[in-house]
């Protein structure tokens, strides 16, 4: 196996370092800073699934071997199982991760109060689990809960627990995950490696915000890989806020620190970012929220990319108190 390519823990599931999420093109709003220039003017569900082809299409062509959808992602599911089935893609050649839990709300409207709802119950669990089946079929490899929290109650609810695990059993899904996000996400995360039905480990993956802005989970995304969790990195630019086309003044002096650094390194300030999360070997795959083709070809050349100690220090000191990077987070506008 190559050194782009490894397993996602003890899934056995074939995943590429860098995997593709479609968060962001899959709906016309979302919260990533820059990406009014990056869209098509009309976001049209027919533009967006005419972008998600070439993305598809360069990224399979890239090698990467993870893709990334979710129920709330707009038609993310629809669009990748239309592409699939365009495409030939026989299950199993690419590895699939979706979500529940959130509900998508804003009916392909950018400015609605209100783009997702969420419940982490168990028929909400039910019934997303048969849209994402009707979409996505036998490719659906991972399926995972939208935003765990320990507050929510979802990682200690038996029944869906034992639903979960009744699932995979019977071959909805190969792997069972969790995402996480926001201030207490340690605590879900043992609440996860914890859990059991039966006496068999409920989560096989977590999928978690990770990068030099954020990186406070780095020792229990370590201890969690060593206990055999696969790890997926997300958010890996802190949507946005690490790459170029952060503008926000409140920014203005970490974006002169990345822009430094990165022109010390040779490299873009994303791939400076995307670098550093790579960087650590408890990451099996870390996700692009490219938009367009030239993002995505920007990441995809990281993965050959080494960072030395000076530039992990420098990138290391740029972090950020876990609540202010929460609370600076829930201000980003949809756009």
């Amino acid at each position: 196996m190559s050194r782009t390519e490894t397993t996602l823990g003890r899934t056995a599931l074939g995943v590429s370092r860098l995997g593709l999420g479609l968060a962001a093109i899959g709906r016309p709003a979302y919260i990533n800073l820059g990406r009014a220039h990056d869209l098509p003017a009309a976001r049209t569900p027919a533009a967006l699934y005419r972008r998600t082809v070439e993305l598809l299409d360069a990224a399979r062509a890239a090698g990467i071997r993870y893709l990334d959808v979710a129920r709330s992602y707009g038609r993310a599911e629809e669009f990748l199982a239309r592409w699939l089935a365009e495409r030939g893609v026989s299950p199993g050649t690419l590895t699939v991760g979706s979500k529940w839990g959130y509900r998508y709300t804003a009916d392909w409207a950018l400015d609605a109060p209100v783009h997702e709802q969420k419940e982490l119950s168990r028929a909400r669990f039910a019934q997303q689990l048969g849209e994402s089946r009707t979409h996505l079929g036998p490719h659906l490899a991972l399926y995972q809960i939208h935003s765990a929290t320990a507050e929510s109650g979802c990682l200690e609810d038996a029944s869906l627990l034992t639903a979960l695990v009744a699932a995979r059993r019977a071959g909805a899904y190969r792997a069972v995950g969790l995402t996480l996000s926001g201030p207490t996400s340690a605590r879900a995360l043992a609440l996860a490696r914890t859990a059991r039905v039966d006496g068999e480990q409920v989560f096989d993956v977590v999928q978690a915000t990770f990068n030099c802005l954020e990186p406070s989970l780095a020792t229990a995304l370590a201890e969690a890989h060593a206990a055999g969790f696969g790890v997926i990195a997300k958010e890996v630019f802190a949507n946005g806020r690490l790459t170029d086309a952060n503008a926000r003044p409140e920014d203005a002096s970490l974006v002169r620190s990345l822009r430094a650094a990165a022109a010390a390194h040779g490299c873009t300030v994303d791939q400076l970012a995307l670098a550093f999360v790579l960087s650590h070997p408890f990451v099996d795959v870390a996700l692009s929220g490219a938009v367009t083709t030239a993002q995505l070809a920007s990441h995809t050349s990281v993965v050959a990319l080494a960072l030395d100690d000076d530039t992990r220090a420098r990138l290391a000191a740029l972090a950020e108190a876990p609540a202010l990077y929460w609370e600076t987070r829930a201000r980003l506008p949809w756009s």
